[in-house]
């Protein structure tokens, strides 16, 4: 009887560690798949700004110092997206005088990290005014920790997301009318949000093409120059 049940027991306990063993191995192997940034995009903006800095998760792109406004835009990358395929969005905010932060997520998914807002105040003792942004996944993320910690910010930018509560800060909802990734009932309740017509889920970053998504009948450069014009006038048009 005691072996009968030692065996039972030795088959549970077998069972349960492969059951751990291939859950992992599929999560590591979900995770190697993600959206690379656009390599020439990216160079690109690394040879018309020599200021950008990366410390260590972090790529900081600081404005030309005459126009530095000494405000903080922290940014949250897409799900399953390369962090980096956002330097020529955030490269155009920054030519305003804002300071724009890049966070290299876990595994390229915002939901490991959502505090990282956090970590990145005391670095910037000379910023005056924080805003948090993100895209997609990284906007409901953002929109979570802005929940619990609005009064450390000034305003929260959410780029093909919503706003998953209503924290009393102010807030703007951007995205595209041919997005066909993001739920769009989601933002019937919404009441800041601006549609760009002809743009997509996907260009708000350069990563490519984006499964499920609908096809823009904008190019990228110019969904991201209103962008950058919409985020720009949220900050500083207070």
């Amino acid at each position: 009887m005691k072996k009968t049940t030692k065996k039972i027991l030795k088959r549970v306990l077998i069972s349960i560690i492969s059951l751990i063993v291939i859950l992992f191995m599929s999560f590591y192997f979900y995770t190697l798949s993600y959206s690379r940034a656009t390599k020439t995009d990216i160079e690109k903006v690394y040879q018309d700004n020599k200021s950008i800095i990366t410390d260590d998760d972090l790529t900081i792109i600081a404005p030309p110092r005459d126009i530095d406004k000494n405000i903080g835009l922290i940014f949250y990358p897409g799900g399953k997206v390369e962090d980096i395929a956002y330097l020529p969005l955030l490269n155009q905010i920054s030519q305003s005088g804002i300071t724009c932060i890049l966070v290299k997520m876990p595994f390229n998914l915002a939901v490991f990290n959502l505090k990282a807002a956090d970590d990145i105040y005391e670095k910037f003792p000379n910023i005056k005014s924080w805003y948090l942004s993100g895209h997609s996944l990284g906007g409901a993320m953002s929109s979570s920790y802005a929940d619990e910690n609005y009064n450390k910010l000034d305003g929260l930018i959410l780029l093909a997301s919503y706003p998953l509560n209503e924290a009393p800060i102010k807030t703007i909802s951007i995205y595209g009318s041919n997005d066909y990734v993001l739920d769009q009932t989601k933002l019937d309740n919404v009441i800041n949000k601006v549609k760009i017509d002809g743009a997509n889920h996907a260009n708000f970053g350069n990563y490519g093409v984006q499964k499920g998504d609908g096809n823009a009948t904008i190019s990228r450069d110019e969904q991201q120059q209103i962008t950058v014009k919409l985020i720009t006038d949220f900050i500083l048009n207070k």
